[in-house]
């Protein structure tokens, strides 16, 4: 059986995980609300995600709401001793399964405790202040406040390290300035590389980078120049993908998402992929043509 070994590890806080992790968004319901489909399904995957040596698991509460951490919960508390599971706060879910800010302070105060509840914990590894200020990307706003309330958080013990999500560079400059910081979660793939700089600057200082959506915002040609390096080294696009970002930097902790055993075990194969030098340019060359663009 395949495992995520030959990735290697990276610090996150004072836990030391493998590069390649599980997000466990894609076993809530359509638009990541309500019920999974499967539900003997959804704890499959969960419990085949352990199995194959994954050691950290990206959630919230407002995926569902509440359904993907009472999966977790169900499929695998008590927990590992090495799992490290790391949640989000600073958005709530309407009724329509709307994305909605929830960044007063009893809000997050209120996250934080319905996160703990509903995954069975008494203190959470890592949680992220996810920025809600445009939903569609990050955008520039003081974040101060937040962060005060959940490093207050941290002192009372309920959170042991704190993270930050959708941030641009000065809010991840104005976060380090209140509190340490252990990663910061942003968009960022093949196509979408405007964090380069930040990426860097991060392993520099020893902070994890966890990219969202790997194949997320490609053009139809984007999608045909990653498709045709796939084929020629017989592998998914997604694994190519995830292998790039993998060789990307050492920093780089990934948390590709799906529902299914299938789909899981190619996400984790690509653990194995080592892309040569002329498939890496070639795929460097997307975002170059979209600079261009």
């Amino acid at each position: 059986m395949q495992t995520i070994d030959q990735a290697g590890t990276f610090k996150l806080g004072t836990r030391t995980v493998k590069r390649l992790g599980y997000g466990a968004m894609q076993l809530a319901g359509p638009g990541v609300f309500g019920p999974p489909r499967d539900r003997d399904a959804a704890l499959a995957v969960l419990r085949e995600v352990v199995s194959l040596g994954v050691n950290h698991i990206d959630t919230s509460d407002f995926y569902g709401p509440q359904v993907t951490n009472q999966l977790i919960r169900e499929a695998l508390s008590p927990y590992p001793v090495d799992l490290t599971i790391v949640t989000k706060i600073g958005a709530r879910r309407g009724d329509d399964g709307s994305w909605l800010p929830a960044f007063r302070a009893d809000e997050l105060a209120r996250a934080v405790e319905d996160n703990l509840r509903n995954l069975g914990l008494e203190v959470i590894e890592v949680v992220n202040l996810r920025v809600m200020i445009d939903p569609h990307g990050p955008a520039e706003g003081a974040i101060a406040a937040e962060i005060k309330v959940l490093a207050d958080l941290q002192r009372q013990g309920l959170v042991r390290h704190i993270g930050i999500s959708n941030v641009t560079k000065a809010q991840v400059e104005e976060a380090r300035s209140i509190a340490d910081i252990v990663c910061v979660q942003n968009h960022y793939n093949l196509a979408h590389r405007g964090d380069d700089a930040l990426v860097n600057a991060l392993a520099e200082d020893g902070i994890a980078y966890v990219p969202f959506f790997p194949l997320g915002g490609f053009s139809p040609l984007q999608s045909a120049t990653l498709s045709d390096v796939a084929a020629r080294l017989r592998a998914t696009p997604m694994q190519v993908a995830l292998a790039w970002l993998l060789q990307r930097s050492p920093n780089i902790l990934l948390i590709p998402g799906t529902s299914s055993v299938a789909h899981l075990r190619e996400n984790i194969a690509a653990a194995l992929l080592v892309l040569p030098e002329d498939a890496i340019a070639e795929l460097d060359g997307i975002a170059t043509a979209e600079a261009r663009a």
